[in-house]
């Protein structure tokens, strides 16, 4: 019998529900999310998947570092999550499996499979580019988490630290100015743009593909940063795919192109060779998508399904190949 699985995307601005039912995705309904206090975000997120109607299983993806194993926040960005054992507490209100992780790492599963759920590469690794920097990794079509729960926190990467002299200190607050959040993410963008008389970082696209030079120059810069943690992901997973998502990739090739050529010169001879980075296909979708399909694939395990079954890897074509970008 066909499941009916709900997913729930929650940011620092919107709740997004949405159901899978029947192997395909319902259209997304929003909500402002309620951040006055954990009790009330509870409350709204209960409210909201009841009003979804029935479900086999609920997902849930939220901007927080998880305890995978009793889907608590240890900590939480822009919500009002941080210490609160989410899946028990909505397990125990909807009467119904729930499933909590972070919300890039469900937005990585989205991309990781096709609109017919089938699993589309052996591994991959996703870095969503927004206000902040986010990251998932998928290998085997399986969620990689590391021991806690935690894996991968890609966007605290350090990508541009001067070593000359050792390490540098302990940053103040985090992102650390050295990291991959702090140089490629939307706040930089803004940065640059507002440095160059242009604008915000929406200022900043608009302008890119309107012709404006400074406004190329700066998604350059930012999608070099980007490259130089792609190639980092590369040497560590050697996936078959690396998929860029998030608000700032809206940009498209204006800032893939700069990513690939800058992943392409810091990635050794022999590696990556079968990698391609792409632009993520499910766009503001993708969260909500994996957070349904994360309740699908972990009641399938609860119940003792079997692993799913990931395409054999075969040679990669096209202009997202990093080898092709390194010739």
């Amino acid at each position: 019998m066909a499941e009916r699985l709900i997913g729930v995307d929650v940011g620092g601005t919107k709740v997004s529900v949405a159901v899978i039912d029947g192997g395909r995705l319902s259209e997304p309904t929003l909500r402002h999310t309620e951040l006055s206090d954990a009790d009330a975000l509870v409350e709204q997120l209960v409210d909201a998947i009841e009003a979804a109607g029935d479900a086999d299983a609920v997902g849930v993806g939220i901007p927080s570092v998880i305890d995978w194993a009793t889907g608590t926040a240890r900590s939480s960005v822009n919500i009002p999550l941080q210490g609160v054992a989410l899946r028990g507490l909505l397990g125990d209100r909807l009467g119904v499996p729930v499933f909590v992780d972070n919300d890039a790492t469900v937005a990585a599963l989205a991309e990781s499979y096709d609109d017919d759920l089938q699993p589309i590469a052996s591994s991959l690794v996703m870095i969503t580019v927004g206000t902040g920097v986010g990251g998932g990794i998928v290998i085997g079509g399986k969620i990689y988490r590391g021991r806690t729960g935690a894996a991968p926190e890609l966007g605290h990467i350090i990508v541009g630290a001067d070593l000359r002299d050792g390490a540098p200190p302990k940053p103040a607050r985090f992102p650390d100015p050295h990291s991959l959040e702090y140089l490629a993410a939307g706040r930089a963008l803004d940065r640059l743009g507002t440095e160059r008389g242009i604008g915000d970082g929406h200022a900043v696209v608009d302008a890119a593909f309107a012709g404006d030079e400074a406004a190329v120059e700066c998604l350059r810069i930012v999608g070099e940063r980007l490259g130089v943690g792609i190639a980092n992901c590369i040497l560590l997973f050697d996936p078959e795919l690396v998929v860029i998502g998030g608000g700032v990739s809206l940009a498209g090739e204006l800032l893939l192109e700069p990513a690939r050529r800058a992943a392409a010169r810091f990635v050794i001879p022999g590696v990556g060779t079968e990698t391609r980075i792409e632009l993520a296909r499910y766009g503001p979708t993708a969260g909500v998508r994996g957070a349904a399909l994360l309740a699908k694939l972990e009641l399938e395990i609860d119940r003792g399904a079997a692993a799913p079954v990931v395409p054999a890897r075969v040679s990669a074509t096209g202009s997202g190949n990093v080898a092709e970008q390194r010739a």
